[in-house]
């Protein structure tokens, strides 16, 4: 993994979280992984992380990251991204900026950063358009 560029690391960490391969995503970082996602508690060590992901696997039956913009600079990778995160026909997209560092083939810093109150409005927007899929059925 370590002869891959960091895009190519990046981009298949985000492919295994997309398909809900924790497992895949949790080898792609490394021992040592930051993960900190904007004004929630930061998670350091790969156990740490795999709890983290855990969420993913049982609240989540769909994640998508449609990435809109991707710059590399180095070992540093900027995403500027649409995440969806969804279960049943609850499907929220919200914008997301990642900064992803990688050395030696594996993430070592993880940092999303993202608008709470769009968030917010993403999950009532959501919310709603089950409730009118219902309505309308």
């Amino acid at each position: 993994m370590a002869d891959q560029s960091p895009e190519t690391v990046v981009r298949s960490f985000l492919e295994a979280l997309e398909r809900l391969d924790t497992t895949a995503a949790t080898e792609l970082v490394a021992d040592d992984i930051l993960y900190v996602n904007r004004g929630l508690p930061a998670v350091r060590g790969k156990a740490q992380f795999e709890r983290a992901m855990g969420m993913l696997d049982t609240y989540c039956d769909d994640f998508e990251a449609r990435i809109d913009h991707l710059a590399v600079n180095g070992d540093i990778v900027l995403t500027e991204r649409v995440d969806l995160i969804g279960r049943g026909g609850f499907r929220p997209a919200f914008w997301v900026c990642g900064t992803f560092e990688v050395r030696d083939g594996k993430v070592v810093v993880w940092r999303d950063s993202f608008d709470f109150v769009n968030a917010t409005l993403a999950c009532v927007k959501s919310l709603a358009s089950m409730g009118l899929r219902r309505i309308t059925g």
